[in-house]
């Protein structure tokens, strides 16, 4: 976790709590998805994107939730993707990868989501320019509103690199100038809610 996460943390435990919550649930939903689904990104880890002033959604994006600092794997995804140059093989063992222990410790991963976009991407340059959006998590009886910042990730950031090895596991004809951003949640401002009847 980030030292602001860190920091958090100690001031908020209100705020602690709803961040455990939800990355406890985020790991339960994407584990599923690579153990019941092949790892086809569903509703839960496909948030629509509500820029500032707006309300209506301006569309969804696929998430990717990365570990960090000492529990970074970034070099276990990067060996992955370089043993083999056959698509099928590296997904197969992602997905065998994934489907095992990597989502069962939630605390082990960065509360800051990412998401690539294709290079010159308008969605993106909008989120971008905006600095801030709403994500709006709706599955399995669960909904999650967060309040983000928005950062563009260099691609020497710890995080673009975790996203990085991540996506190509997955998607071989990933672009090399595609671009990553991060959302990074106002805890404060942010609230979930259950949806069960």
């Amino acid at each position: 976790m980030s030292h602001a996460v860190i920091e958090m943390m100690v001031k908020n435990p209100g705020n602690h709590a709803l961040m455990l919550q939800f990355l406890n649930w985020q790991c339960r939903v994407r584990q599923m998805a690579m153990r019941d689904h092949q790892g086809r990104p569903d509703d839960a880890v496909t948030p629509a994107v509500t820029l500032p002033g707006q309300t209506e959604a301006s569309g969804h994006i696929i998430t990717v939730m990365s570990k960090w600092g000492a529990n970074s794997k970034t070099p276990e995804l990067k060996h992955m993707v370089k043993r083999t140059n056959d698509p099928a093989q590296r997904r197969e063992k992602a997905l065998e990868y994934f489907s095992s222990t990597y989502f069962q410790k939630a605390r082990e991963f960065s509360d800051t989501l990412s998401a690539t976009f294709r290079p010159n991407s308008a969605g993106a340059q909008q989120l971008i320019d905006a600095g801030a959006c709403q994500l709006s998590f709706e599955a399995y009886s669960q909904q999650y509103q967060l309040e983000c910042k928005v950062m563009t990730l260099s691609n020497s950031h710890p995080l673009y690199q975790s996203t990085w090895w991540h996506n190509v596991l997955f998607n071989p004809d990933l672009h090399p100038d595609s671009i990553i951003l991060g959302f990074e949640p106002d805890w404060d401002r942010s609230s979930s809610r259950s949806t069960a009847a």
